[in-house]
C-alpha cells in the first residue's frame, strides 16, 4: 500500500512499505500517485532524532509497568533502586520495550550504543523496530529519554530507498522545534509502521 505523509507545509513522504518510495511537495506526489492513501499531519515531518544514551537507559535502568507505579513511581530506576529490583530477563525485556516506547513519544527512531550486552535487551530492541547505530565514545550528561535534554541529533535526510523511519512534531518549523523541543512530538514512524501518535 502506498501512503503519502504530509505536513501543514505540503512536504511529503511516499511510503511503500518499509521504504520511503519518493520525497517532494504533496502536490507533486499525489498528482503522480493518486491512489495514494494521504495522511495529512499538523506541524513538520523530520527525519526523527537519535538517543545517544542507548546502553545507560535501556541496560542500565528500569522503566517500571504503569502497574508498579504505586511502589516505584514512573521515572526510569537506576543505580541503587535498579540494583535492588529482582531482574529477570523478562523483567529486562519488558523494561526494554517500555524504555523504546517512552522514547518514540519524543520523536527517537534511533539509539546509539556500544553492543548491547543483555540477551533479552537485544532482542526486545530489535523486535520494536528501532534503528540501533554504533556509539563510538561515552556521552557526557545524564541520559534522559528527551534527545533535546543534551544537544540533539538529527537521523540522516529520508531518501527515496532510505527506511521510512521519521518522525513529526507539531510546530511552524525548525526554529520553533529548537525552542519547544521534543514534547512536542505528535507522530513517530518507523519501517513505515505509525508506533506512536499523540492523543
Amino acid at each position: 500500500m502506498l501512503t503519502l505523509h504530509t505536513d501543514s507545509r505540503g512536504r511529503a513522504h511516499l511510503v511503500r512499505g518499509e521504504r520511503i518510495e519518493a520525497v517532494g511537495s504533496l502536490e507533486e506526489l499525489a498528482a503522480a500517485h493518486p491512489h495514494a492513501r494521504v495522511r495529512r499531519w499538523p506541524g513538520i515531518l523530520t527525519p526523527g532524532y537519535v538517543n545517544p544514551h542507548g546502553n545507560e537507559l535501556l541496560e542500565r535502568a528500569y522503566h517500571p509497568d504503569p502497574r508498579e507505579a504505586d511502589a516505584l513511581g514512573t521515572e526510569p530506576l537506576t543505580g541503587a533502586a535498579l540494583a535492588a529490583l529482582p531482574m529477570d530477563d523478562a523483567r529486562w525485556g519488558a523494561s526494554a520495550r517500555r524504555g523504546v516506547q517512552r522514547m518514540l513519544a519524543y520523536g527517537t527512531v534511533a539509539v546509539a550504543c556500544e553492543p548491547l550486552r543483555v540477551r533479552a535487551v537485544q532482542d526486545a530492541v530489535r523486535r520494536t523496530g528501532i534503528a540501533v547505530v554504533p556509539r563510538t565514545a561515552p556521552v557526557a550528561g545524564a541520559p534522559s529519554l528527551d534527545p533535546f535534554a543534551h544537544r540533539p541529533e538529527a537521523a540522516p535526510p529520508r531518501r527515496p530507498g532510505s527506511a521510512a523511519h521519521f518522525a513529526v512534531f507539531d510546530v511552524e518549523d525548525e526554529t520553533e522545534l529548537a525552542a519547544r523541543g521534543a514534547v512536542t512530538c505528535v507522530a513517530t514512524v518507523l519501517a513505515g509502521r505509525l508506533v506512536f501518535r499523540r492523543r
